[in-house]
């Protein structure tokens, strides 16, 4: 019989042998992985690599870091469209060692929203922002003149390449689609359609500061975000094994093809003097305040309108419903200028990769879903970068109502058919159809600071395009706010376009923000978010200028030299428009209207100290009331 240490010893050798068996082979992976091309290495057909990364010095000499995508089977004579990717987010990252292994055995491949654009036959030029990634220069606020000049810059280089057939289109989600129509304002002959995507068409009253009120969560989350990238903080301030491991997988920005080592990427990050974003949003209270190199309502596409219009470059657009209020610059787009434009309004998160509807299950895809929703795109893309003689379609909206579950189409906004259907504030925290008699009753509400809509809500969206958009039962929450309610619906009734709520409103406090959200009850209790409004009471006065846009609404200017506080104890007319919509709610639920004085996940305390009591008037006096686009629903 052997013996026991006998046994351990030979199970021990075998042990030891197996371990460097499979050292030997995960080294002989990594060496192969090493050792075969990556996706960008590939030669084409033409004799070039699929992906190079050059500097491209702008007028300035400020030197701008591009990379290029060549479709994989790009023959020799070929010519191709452009499509430029123009980013603060980084154009692309260094591959660590372990993304390199991957990528080289075919584990990783192309992203798949660059591999489609490429598959499809276009050079994709990708493109650091001045003063973000591993471009040279300095950025002194979002989107300034200097780097919408770039953009053109880079679509004259684009166009001079040898496999060039001379068009450029630009696309891509939020900030790069933002960026992507500003290219339309260049004025570059070249351009000849884009494809901006849950972009933020006026960054003040869109994202910023809605309705004058800082969303403070927002811009905290974002300005931090951008701090760790132009730093090149690829760990966003963390440390240990934690970031060691994940540099395994990205080091960080990518150097250009001429900067191996990155040497010179790294003297560029030692020399960048940003701004601070969040100290500038946060002092830019008004929207004719400084970011910058100017106030920010004139570095967004809604202070470049002109200039897109004289373009006259097509466009197609896609929003959401419920992503921050970049429905209502899209609509106001539209309305405004007479370039051709494909809308498409979706209920989906920003990016378009979750359903946002709250009439579906939670999980549910979006529908169409991603890939077809870049078929589509694509497709536009194609009709005027690989053409002549192009055919320009009319305008159109393609839009989905919620609850409903139907896709449905208009060339106008609002849409045809609907009316406007009007409930006073009455008795009892009831809306009527039927106007108030007599006297001058008010409901009185102490603002609750405890008030929020979640962490899942349309404000904080923006900060990822993996984001849920998800808003709980707001039962609960509700008894914090003034609610009032219809009777339950004896017919199913469509509301599209944009609610407006007129309040006759006594302050205890010259200046309190407003929250005003529509909500669908159900016969069982539950509450669906459906749609807000927000404004600071400051900016209550209207405006008696010409609105740089076709307002749906009240127009105020949110300039500085037109805010007015209110009086403490004199009763104020505040006309506010609700973010549009369209939704059917059924035969027997209700319409609720929920006042609130502050969302704790979002936005600014205001004021900052104090405890506001607000009196809402209700009687024929000060008939507080709101007004629906709305047609009774027959589906």
């Amino acid at each position: 019989m052997k013996s026991t240490g006998s046994n351990k010893s030979r199970f021990g050798r075998g042990l030891v042998a197996v371990s460097a068996a499979l050292l030997v082979l995960v080294l002989l992976v990594i060496a192969v992985g090493l050792l075969l091309p990556a996706p960008g290495e590939q030669l084409t057909p033409m004799g070039l690599k699929r992906n190079t990364s050059v500097y491209l010095p702008m007028r300035d000499g400020t030197d701008i870091a591009v990379d290029l995508w060549l479709p994989p089977g790009l023959e020799s004579g070929q010519r191709i469209p452009t499509l430029l990717y123009f980013t603060r987010y980084g154009r692309a990252s260094e591959p660590g060692l372990l993304k390199r292994v991957a990528l080289g055995l075919g584990l990783e491949g192309v992203h798949p929203v660059l591999q489609a654009m490429s598959q499809a036959g276009n050079a994709v030029v990708m493109v650091d922002a001045r003063g973000s990634g591993a471009s040279g220069g300095t950025r002194s606020a979002e989107l300034s003149p200097d780097e919408v000049a770039d953009e053109s810059e880079v679509a004259d280089w684009a166009i001079s390449q040898p496999w060039s057939n001379g068009r450029v289109g630009a696309m891509g989600v939020s900030y790069v689609g933002t960026a992507s129509e500003l290219l339309a304002a260049t004025g570059n002959p070249a351009v000849r359609a884009v494809a901006p995507l849950f972009s933020d068409f006026d960054g003040y009253t869109g994202l910023v500061r809605p309705g004058g009120v800082l969303a403070t969560e927002f811009v905290r989350a974002w300005g931090t975000a951008n701090q760790y990238m132009d730093s090149n903080d690829s760990c966003h301030g963390a440390g240990g094994l934690a970031c060691a491991a994940s540099r395994l997988w990205v080091k960080g920005v990518k150097p250009v093809d001429a900067d191996p080592e990155g040497e010179r990427l790294q003297a560029l990050l030692a020399g960048r003097r940003n701004y601070d974003i969040q100290s500038a949003l946060a002092l830019a209270e008004f929207v004719d305040d400084p970011v910058g190199s100017g106030p920010m309502g004139q570095t967004f596409p809604v202070g470049n309108l002109p200039a897109i219009e004289r373009s006259g470059v097509p466009m197609q657009v896609w929003v959401s419903w419920l992503d921050a209020a970049t429905v209502d610059g899209a609509l106001a787009r539209y309305n405004t200028i007479s370039n051709p434009q494909e809308l498409i309004i979706a209920p989906f998160n920003h990016g378009g990769s979750k359903n946002a509807d709250p009439y579906q299950p939670a999980g549910t895809a979006p529908e169409p879903g991603q890939r077809e929703q870049y078929a589509q795109r694509l497709a536009f893309m194609d009709q005027y970068l690989k053409h002549d003689n192009v055919s320009v379609a009319p305008s159109v909206i393609r839009y989905f109502t919620m609850g409903e579950g139907r896709w449905k189409t208009t060339d106008v906004w609002p849409p045809r058919g609907f009316h406007r259907s009007r409930w006073y504030f009455s008795d009892g925290h009831q809306l009527s159809q039927s106007p108030p008699h007599a006297g001058t009753a008010f409901d009185t509400y102490r603002v609750d600071y405890s008030a929020t809509t979640g962490l899942t809500n349309r404000w904080l969206a923006n900060l990822s395009g993996s984001n849920e958009i998800r808003y709980p039962d707001r039962a609960q929450q509700d008894r914090k706010l003034l609610v009032y309610d219809s009777p339950p619906l004896t017919e199913a009734l469509e509301i599209t376009g944009a609610p407006a709520v007129t309040l006759y409103l006594e302050s205890s406090e010259p200046d309190v923000a407003l929250f005003v959200y529509l909500e669908d009850v159900a016969p069982d209790g539950s509450v669906t978010y459906v749609t807000e409004g927000i404004l600071r009471a400051i900016h209550h006065k209207l405006s008696d200028a010409d609105p740089p846009v076709v307002q749906q609404g009240p127009y105020r200017s949110f300039n500085r030299a037109d805010a007015m506080p209110l009086e403490p104890g004199e009763v104020t007319e505040i006309k506010m428009g609700l973010i549009n919509t369209s939704v059917r709610i059924a035969a027997g639920h209700q319409l609720r209207i929920a006042i609130a004085g502050h969302d704790a996940a979002v936005f600014q305390r205001t004021p900052e100290t104090g405890d506001p009591v607000l009196n809402v008037y209700r009687g024929l006096d000060f008939p507080s009331h709101v007004d629906f686009p709305a047609k009774v629903s027959k589906q």
